[in-house]
């Protein structure tokens, strides 16, 4: 079981009101930062504390909300940081969905520290175990884990973390928990399509990545009607909207999804 970081151990502000749930909880849903994570992240837990931090700061005094907006937060090394914690009504699903589930972050970004690491990933298991394990006083949830994306109009949690959580959530190490074959490199900036027939680098690099996956490609750097079939069979595979385009989110995939 991961460790519980008390908002007194983690300095946190003293909140400015929390609104108790009225109902019991349907479940989790799973957030990331959004923003650029440093790697070093892992290595040096006091960027933990100081990110935890940073975020409550925003959260209270730019967008002037009560409290920081999670539920809990996950960081690197298997610690799971109070944010507005049980039978509270966190305020970072969504208006009108809030109330519906806790909100857990991965300390994980859209840059950077993308991908959990294994003890992370077990911290959001142990961080909804623990938030379903509550006495019933204190408002535990059902079984329900969605990501902040079902239901409202947002990337997050991200693509690594919600195909994590399509996949049934797995613990690492067990069945259905292959990892990432690499970081991906920075997006071209163009979107990759048939037709008109493109050519490039950019390209090649994307169909370099598709063929380490094992998808049969020639790696010509010319995005042709095959280019276009491997991409619909991988966004089909991944449950994305299937149009043959390699965008960003399908780039950034290439190397971030799980080969499966």
């Amino acid at each position: 079981m991961a460790n519980l970081v008390t908002r007194d151990q983690w300095n946190a502000r003293t909140h400015k009101g929390h609104t108790p749930l009225r109902e019991r909880p349907r479940g989790v849903k799973y957030h990331y930062v959004g923003g650029r994570v440093e790697p070093d992240i892992v290595k040096d837990h006091g960027q933990c504390v100081a990110l935890v931090k940073s975020i409550q700061r925003h959260h209270m005094d730019t967008n002037l909300w009560a409290d920081i907006g999670y539920s809990v937060q996950c960081c690197p090394h298997r610690e799971i940081f109070i944010g507005r914690g049980p039978g509270v009504v966190p305020a970072a699903n969504g208006p009108g969905l809030n109330a519906q589930h806790y909100a857990i972050l991965a300390l994980v970004g859209d840059s950077g520290l993308v991908v959990p690491t294994d003890d992370m990933l077990h911290g959001l298991l142990d961080a909804r175990a623990w938030l379903m394990g509550l006495r019933e006083e204190e408002q535990p949830c059902g079984g329900e884990v969605l990501g902040h994306r079902d239901g409202y109009g947002t990337e997050c949690p991200g693509d690594w973390l919600y195909d994590w959580i399509r996949r049934g959530h797995p613990r690492p190490g067990g069945a259905g928990s292959p990892r990432p074959v690499s970081q991906p490199p920075p997006w071209p900036g163009r979107v990759l399509e048939y037709p008109p027939l493109q050519t490039g680098d950019d390209v090649r690099t994307w169909q370099r990545q598709m063929a380490r996956r094992g998808w049969r490609i020639d790696v010509d750097g010319r995005f042709g009607p095959t280019s276009r079939e491997v991409a619909r069979a991988f966004q089909k595979e991944k449950g994305f909207r299937v149009t043959g385009r390699v965008g960003r989110d399908d780039w950034r995939a290439a190397w971030l999804a799980p080969i499966t």
